[in-house]
């Protein structure tokens, strides 16, 4: 790098056209990927480093599985920073996280200007929240699918600010045409911000977010999606969305290092969303407020290009489809073999699907005076299937049922849900047996 860059070279580099930028020459070079490496083959399982050996993962969908590469990188950028630590700070940093912000931004099909990278999904949501000042009788609206830890959140404001929080409880399983016409008829135009789940994380049906921030829009809302599990697992133009405010996470179906998210902001907001830290680009603009926030590991972004390399390789299309499909086929199988159901139709799932255990796999579990499936319930089955049979899957507790939420990656081939089939099987004919 030529010299020390500013924060106002870095917006000025954030801002350049397309066919105008250069992008920094790297201090290492990118890992090659075979573009022709079959999804779901051992050759695929030696990107991650998951123990399928022992392990029947399918669970993406809860932390994600890093690639190889993108721990490599994080690597090899952390021991390039210690060789000359002034230099990659002061010189190399700046231009290195715009570098990032824009390979990311085209692959969510966004202005760069309106991106910025944070540490995670929650961060995000903490950021745009606490930006929004919400204090006394301002409402917040939100659906029962709601992630816990987002929640927590707003009993806190609840609590300490006095906000008031309108939760609009949905009945399982409902069509499209019954959530708009609900959130059409529940939300008032007085409500300062409306907050939904892309895909949520407990029912990881893939919510219209598009028609759902119209409805919003029309009656003067803002809207903050949580695209927690968006990224890599639909196909996502965060332009044509046309959210107030998106938030997103690297480290699931991206699989990227762990520590890595992006908040997206519509240009008419950004003056007033600031960053939690308050740093040296403070009052700067929007890209400077958030592209330096102190001395940290800032390695999980700049790994950004690896893994972007790898999903452009392999096709974008090409993953999402095997993934989508391959859950697709699991679930009808294993709902087929249980006499069970998927709660919501198939074609409302993308990559994460619900499927309803044997009804025994709770019952057994209760007396004749209890009749709620709870938690434990789910716990239990969950525990049984880790420990017994070496197999990673949530069970949730759902509409008076057990449900596993089964994911579909890469690694993934159907064999895996082979097992749990057959794990459940064994469970339910243990169940029935006396005394069990």
């Amino acid at each position: 790098m030529a010299g020390i860059m500013s924060y106002e070279q870095a917006n000025e580099l954030v801002s350049l056209p397309k066919e105008e930028y250069n992008p920094p020459s790297l201090p290492f070079s990118l890992p090659k990927f075979d573009a022709k490496v079959e999804l779901g083959s051992d050759e695929m399982r030696d990107h991650f480093y998951i123990d399928f050996k022992n392990w029947i993962f399918m669970n993406h969908g809860g932390f994600g599985g890093t690639l190889k590469a993108a721990v490599e990188t994080v690597h090899q950028i952390q021991i390039h920073v210690e060789k000359q630590p002034l230099r990659f700070i002061d010189r190399e940093l700046l231009p290195r996280m715009v570098f990032a912000i824009r390979k990311l931004a085209g692959f969510v099909s966004c202005d760069p200007r309106d991106l910025v990278l944070v540490s995670n999904a929650t961060e995000g949501l903490n950021t745009v929240i606490r930006s929004l000042r919400l204090g006394k009788g301002d409402k917040v609206y939100y659906l029962n699918l709601r992630y816990y830890a987002v929640n927590k959140l707003f009993a806190h404001l609840k609590q300490e600010d006095g906000i008031e929080i309108k939760e609009i409880p949905l009945s399982f399983p409902f069509t499209k045409e019954e959530l708009l016409n609900t959130i059409t008829k529940t939300l008032d135009a007085d409500t300062k911000l409306a907050v939904f789940d892309h895909i949520p994380s407990v029912h990881p049906i893939i919510l219209p977010v598009k028609e759902i921030i119209e409805i919003c829009h029309q009656k003067g809302v803002q809207v903050l999606i949580d695209g927690a599990h968006a990224l890599g697992a639909i196909p996502l133009n965060l332009t044509t969305l046309n959210a107030d405010y998106y938030v997103i996470n690297c480290h699931k179906w991206l699989c990227n290092a762990k520590g890595c998210g992006a908040l997206y902001v519509d240009k008419k907001h950004q003056s007033s969303i600031r960053c939690l830290t308050v740093s040296g680009g403070f009052g700067r603009g929007f890209t400077p407020e958030f592209v330096f926030r102190g001395l940290k590991d800032y390695s999980p972004f700049l790994a950004l290009h690896t893994v972007l390399e790898f999903w452009n390789t392999l096709g974008v299309d090409r993953i999402q489809d095997h993934n989508r499909n391959l859950a697709h086929k699991a679930a009808k199988m294993l709902s087929g073999d249980w006499k069970t159901d998927t709660l919501f139709p198939l074609h409302t799932y993308g990559p994460m699907v619900l499927v309803r255990l044997p009804d025994i796999l709770w019952r057994s579990q209760m007396t004749d005076a209890q009749n709620i499936v709870s938690k434990a319930n789910a716990e239990l089955v969950q525990d049984r299937l880790h420990y017994n049979y070496g197999i990673e899957v949530p069970i949730k507790p759902i509409n008076g049922g057990l449900y596993a939420r089964i994911s579909a990656h890469v690694y993934n081939k159907i064999e895996d849900y082979d097992a749990l089939r057959n794990a459940v099987r064994a469970l339910a004919e243990q169940c029935s047996l006396p005394n069990l």
